[in-house]
């Protein structure tokens, strides 16, 4: 394999359920185009579960495709439902067998990391008013 086909290092899916509106996904775009332009070593993707495109293993394809061989999954979902716990292994287990030697990492959803709950959190404190002394 041609060391000029791989023009980043790493790789991530930011994976997101989909919806019918397109308008939707801007948000995950937002996220997607955020993290691109602070992380120019990585190569990111979105993916959807369903109603909107690419899918999961079509935005995977598309980086095996330029050689990745190491790839995250973020799951934009806020916790761990049957999606995350059933449908979205047994995808990637799918996806595994079709690509002997790729490796992919399911990451929490984000529900699921205290960061980010400590800054929803936050956010929400900080926009409701305080009572008045």
């Amino acid at each position: 394999m041609s060391s000029s086909l791989i023009t980043h290092r790493s790789s991530l899916v930011l994976f997101a359920h989909g919806a019918r509106d397109p308008e939707w996904a801007e948000p995950f775009r937002a996220i997607a185009a955020r993290v691109t332009a602070d992380r120019s070593d990585l190569a990111v993707k979105l993916a959807f579960l369903e109603f909107q495109g690419p899918a999961l293993p079509e935005a995977i394809a598309e980086l095996v495709a330029a050689g990745h061989r190491n790839i995250r999954v973020a799951p934009l979902f806020m916790a761990q439902g049957g999606h995350l716990k059933n449908d979205v292994p047994n995808l990637l287990a799918e996806i595994r067998r079709s690509n002997p030697g790729l490796a992919i990492e399911l990451l929490p959803a984000i529900g699921d990391v205290p960061e980010l709950r400590d800054a929803i959190a936050g956010w929400l404190i900080r926009s409701v008013p305080g009572a008045c002394a």
